[in-house]
């Protein structure tokens, strides 16, 4: 799964007994103004995301608004509820996400690298909460690994398998759990043979991380593949090429009850939208400080879409 930060977690929402948790997700929701609601968690990438699904849905014809609800722990709730009608999510985190829920947090993995294994679980999972999936997209965000430009061209490195097989040790800026998940330190040293010589515990994708590998204070940095700062800190990405990570792919998730008016219109996203694609547009909204809405018109509009 991707090491994404979590907001306080509302226990009582997932129970769906409270009356104040109750209370506390109209607030997050917010009053509805007819038309189907988008979910939001409210990073850039969610924004741009949903913010895509509206303006599909509205050139479709559907009435589309998007309220941030701040985490999946709120959102997925919203969702099975009908209070939410769609939102994007990420297949191996969700399926996670759902499968703990559903069996309990000691649960074994159902998602993978696949993306058809992982997309099935999740299917199963999502049926049980009242939940249809949409099309992945060709776009995938999930954990990557970086180095600068200058340690790739020194040491020819263009894979981690590249890493593992010149037998050079890195220190990884990373969340201290690098030291213990199966995808970061441990997975590195298994699936790559990549010898790992310490975990400098500055955080997933921070600029304290990545400047601290571009200062080589560190050698490689734990960030995101749609990671749209990664050129200004002359940064590279080392390619997954044996898969380690699991199938992160964006998938619309929507609410049983409305997929049928906004998933074949949303779906047209899935083979156009690119990972590459994802982090430029991430890039033109976190750097460029462009409007969400201008950027992703822009980009829909180019590519036929609206």
């Amino acid at each position: 799964m991707r090491f994404r930060l979590a907001a306080a977690v509302c226990a009582a929402l997932l129970t769906g007994v409270s009356a104040t948790g109750c209370g506390l997700l109209d607030a997050a929701l917010g009053e509805q103004s007819g038309g189907v609601t988008i979910g939001s968690q409210g990073f850039t990438e969610s924004r741009i995301l949903a913010e895509m699904y509206r303006q599909l849905l509205e050139a479709g014809g559907v009435e589309a608004s998007i309220k941030t609800v701040m985490n999946r722990e709120l959102l997925e709730p919203a969702l099975s509820k009908g209070d939410v009608a769609l939102a994007p999510d990420y297949a191996a985190t969700l399926a996670e996400f759902l499968n703990r829920k559903e069996n309990g947090p000691d649960a074994p993995p159902v998602a993978s690298p696949d993306l058809d294994t992982t997309m099935a679980a999740l299917t199963a999972l999502a049926a049980s909460q009242n939940l249809a999936l949409g099309v992945p997209t060709l776009a995938v965000d999930q954990n990557a690994f970086a180095v600068t430009r200058e340690f790739a061209a020194e040491h020819n490195l263009e894979t981690l398998s590249d890493l593992g097989a010149s037998g050079i040790e890195v220190r990884i800026a990373a969340g201290e759990e690098c030291n213990v998940r199966p995808f970061c330190a441990p997975g590195l040293e298994q699936t790559y043979g990549i010898k790992v010589s310490g975990v400098d515990p500055l955080g997933v994708g921070t600029a304290a991380a990545k400047q601290a590998v571009q200062d080589g204070r560190d050698d490689m940095v734990l960030v995101t593949t749609t990671d749209a700062t990664l050129e200004s800190y002359g940064l590279v990405l080392l390619a997954d090429d044996k898969k380690l990570q699991n199938a992160d792919n964006i998938v619309p998730v929507a609410y049983r009850g409305d997929a049928a008016q906004v998933l074949p219109i949303v779906d047209r996203l899935a083979p156009v939208l690119t990972t590459e694609d994802l982090a430029g547009l991430n890039r033109k909204v976190d750097q460029q400080r462009r409007r969400p809405a201008t950027v992703v018109h822009d980009y829909l509009t180019e590519k036929g879409l609206i």
